[in-house]
């Protein structure tokens, strides 16, 4: 998230030091909205579950991200549940602390424009993924749960139903499209494991439109 260094360093000294192990829950759907996370390393996964029992994955995040801040900002209940997907660690502010920070800081518009555009971002995406092959759509959602600069070999951090989730794929789908990945060497998997060898050539099938690179 943009927001300036100084505000950012305030953010950070505001909160209390947690550490989040992968698979831990960060933040729980359906909950009352009593604190904020600012992730200061690793990536989590967001993710809502609908009355019928279904679980869509919405976004991975990084470091730099404010979590759980909309809700606060609403006073509404938790509308996802964020879940480590590397070792995290996050600084806890307070509700009624952020939202004095928040005040003196000036970020009101710019929390607002930061929350729109992760509508519009998702929007996209969906639209995006909506008109391309089953290839190029997992190459896609793979790349998008990479940070910049990450380093080879990627854990991405999702199972084949998650990653299915993200795609709108089926997991026999995601199943067959990963072993060609892994025919083509772009690939391994393991149990509930998923990870990028080939970036470039993953970008490549990506922009494609086709299943080959």
């Amino acid at each position: 998230m943009a927001v300036s260094t100084q505000a950012w360093t305030r953010l950070i000294s505001a909160g209390a030091v947690l550490r989040h192990e992968p698979g831990g829950i960060l933040l729980r759907q359906g909950d009352p909205p009593a604190h904020v996370l600012v992730l200061i390393a690793g990536r989590v996964k967001v993710l809502r579950s609908s009355p019928d029992g279904s679980v869509l994955v919405l976004a991975v995040r990084g470091p730099g991200e404010i979590l759980g801040d909309i809700s606060v900002l609403g006073g509404d209940d938790r509308s996802a549940t964020v879940i480590a997907i590397d070792p995290c660690e996050t600084r806890a502010i307070p509700a009624d602390r952020f939202l004095l920070l928040v005040r003196s800081l000036g970020l009101e518009t710019e929390l607002l424009r930061h929350a729109m555009n992760r509508i519009r971002e998702g929007e996209a995406w969906r639209a995006e993924l909506a008109a391309l092959p089953a290839a190029p759509r997992l190459a896609r959602t793979l790349l998008r749960l990479t940070a910049p600069g990450q380093a080879i070999p990627v854990d991405v951090g999702l199972d084949q139903t998650e990653l299915g989730q993200a795609a709108g794929l089926s997991r026999s789908t995601v199943a067959a499209e990963l072993a060609r990945l892994r025919d083509q060497g772009l690939v391994t998997t393991a149990r509930r494991r998923i990870v990028i060898t080939d970036l470039p050539r993953l970008r490549a099938l990506a922009e494609s439109g086709h299943g080959n690179v």
